[in-house]
């Protein structure tokens, strides 16, 4: 069979609606097939698009189609109706050009019963324009619908298209919205909690994701991009990023704002942990030269059949201390540290728990006045909204005052918001941090001794926020909560109280005498439990001292505590 007798067939559906109306794809070759076979044609190659391809891909199909009949002289293309084949100016000059080639090139259109050629007269080629115009335009005017729907969509809060990971679509065409997948969400808060400790790279971030059970939903590994792309997707916190533009959304958040920028400050700075495959070390990128300020460098060295791990300055900086030390011996100093956080005294120990819950009962009262009144502002600013909505559908205000009011409603919808968020995330958050971060402090060095590497590098991270050596000597700086924490400790321990004899008076919680009510931030305590000194003369238990309650004090004490945060 020679080549003129060789066709193309293309086929194309557009929407869902045609996919499901009797237009879909293997409908249409169906009857192109049948067309080929009854006018003798020899099927050479078929493309087809379905509804769900991309503008990009449907481009490159349409544009390898003209490259094959092109390559392989091929002189006829056989599709449905002009609407099939071609749906811009673009494509149709494209196919005018190829037709002009060769008088034997065709395009055949099977349901409009037309042939369109070179020698084809002027009014087939008139209505070949017209159709390929009327095309456009539906196409044109379809964009159009479908984007003042998605900024309709946008404007009551809603995503107008599928929800990241962590989230479902419930609801009919129309009035879909998304919810909280249960099953999804823990993983998704789960993944932005690790990334946010500081200690892993996005790589590893993946491999660990996928054991822990999340997929994407295809079933697959979420990959490293995939990764990037979750993290840094405001849907999370409770915003819709559409066209670059940031909107506030009705969806549940799964984070808090604040959270989210400290996964975007942790992901672009140029120090974010990178992914490794070589042998990790326990102090690795952790400890710098006290002389230089350069990272110690950590090897590894076999000596009488016993490996031994040794940390020293690096050679190419210009440093005069250049001593190696063990890893073993530094981590003995390590251990010292971390034992000097906890307090000897069982008694007082409890008596500081009991303080920072004490503490906490006008914080309490401050946020539950705080969020009624910001839940009074919620209900002002969306009966705003829902009046502004209305006014705008029976067109008694212009389109510009209504994106105007709109703006100004959202931000003042989206502040509120953030500080009942704030206020549900901090309701219990600094008692409770307090009370971690003290109970964590009592327990360390037995922790420290029993973790594991990669959690023995994130306690030493949480507890210190720098770690000098000088020749084989540890320098530290604690972290804020656990540097305020060791004062207190270090006071503590070497009281008075703890070398007091014991008497069968005992009095060890603090008695709230005196009241200083006042808006407080961090752990600030709005009634300062921990009062002065003790009394001028402590042998005389049985009396108060001087109107503040009889119970051993230390003012030192009180001032750390109060600091804890």
């Amino acid at each position: 069979m020679s080549n003129q007798k060789k066709c193309i067939i293309f086929a194309r559906v557009s929407s869902r609606d045609q996919e499901e109306t009797g237009y879909s794809l293997p409908s249409q070759e169906k009857l192109l097939k049948s067309y080929a076979k009854k006018n003798k044609f020899e099927i050479a190659k078929q493309f087809s698009i379905s509804e769900s391809a991309s503008g990009r891909y449907q481009r490159k199909t349409f544009e390898n189609m003209i490259s094959c009949v092109k390559k392989n002289n091929i002189k006829i293309i056989i599709c449905e109706k002009v609407d099939r084949l071609t749906r811009n100016l673009k494509d149709a000059v494209c196919i005018n050009d190829w037709i002009s080639g060769d008088t034997e090139r065709q395009v055949h259109f099977v349901k409009e019963n037309c042939i369109l050629n070179k020698e084809s007269k002027s009014n087939e080629k008139f209505i070949w324009n017209i159709k390929v115009s009327v095309a456009q335009y539906y196409i044109e005017n379809l964009s159009e619908e479908v984007k003042k729907g998605q900024r309709e969509k946008i404007s009551q809060g809603w995503y107008p298209g599928r929800p990241p990971l962590g989230y479902q679509t419930i609801g009919e065409k129309g009035h879909k919205t998304h919810i909280v997948d249960k099953n999804v969400a823990p993983l998704i808060k789960k993944m932005f909690d690790r990334y946010g400790e500081r200690t892993i790279s996005i790589n590893k971030l993946a491999d660990e994701m996928y054991e822990n059970g999340l997929r994407a939903r295809s079933g697959k590994k979420i990959r490293m991009g995939g990764i990037h792309m979750l993290l840094q997707n405001p849907f999370y916190y409770g915003m819709i990023s559409w066209n670059k533009k940031l909107s506030p959304g009705k969806q549940e958040p799964l984070i808090t704002e604040e959270m989210f920028n400290k996964i975007q400050n942790i992901r672009t700075r140029h120090q974010a942990p990178k992914y490794r495959t070589h042998l990790s070390f326990l102090f690795r990128n952790i400890f710098k030269c006290s002389e230089c300020g350069g990272v110690i460098t950590w090897e590894e060295h076999q000596k009488a059949k016993t490996k031994h791990i040794y940390g020293h300055c690096s050679y190419y900086r210009n440093c005069k201390k250049r001593a190696w030390f063990k890893e073993e011996e530094i981590n003995k100093q390590i251990k010292k540290l971390f034992a000097n956080l906890e307090v000897k005294d069982k008694q007082l120990a409890e008596w500081i728990k009991k303080a920072l819950k004490e503490n906490h009962g006008e914080e309490i009262i401050y946020r539950t006045s705080a969020k009624s009144e910001l839940n009074n502002q919620m209900i002002s600013v969306e009966s705003r909204l829902d009046k502004l909505y209305d006014e705008k559908l029976d067109e008694k205000i212009p389109t510009e005052f209504y994106d105007k009011k709109f703006k100004q409603y959202s931000r003042e919808q989206k502040d509120i918001t953030g500080g009942l968020k704030q206020l549900a995330n901090q309701g219990l958050k600094y008692y409770e941090m307090g009370i971690n971060i003290y109970q964590l402090s009592q327990n360390a060095k037995q922790l420290y001794e029993q973790a594991d590497l990669e959690k023995k590098r994130r306690l030493l991270k949480l507890v210190f926020d720098e770690l000098l050596m000088d020749k084989k000597r540890v320098i530290h700086k604690y972290s804020h909560s656990f540097q305020v924490l060791s004062q207190a400790t270090m006071q503590a321990n070497r009281s008075k109280m703890l070398k007091s004899k014991e008497t069968d008076f005992k009095i060890l919680e603090p008695l709230i005498l005196h009241q200083d009510k006042r808006k407080t931030g961090g752990f600030t305590p709005a009634y300062p439990v921990w009062l002065g000194d003790r009394d001028s003369n402590p042998d005389c238990l049985d009396q108060p001292a001087r109107g503040r309650g009889t119970r051993p004090g230390n003012p030192e004490i009180s001032f750390y505590i109060q600091k804890l945060a």
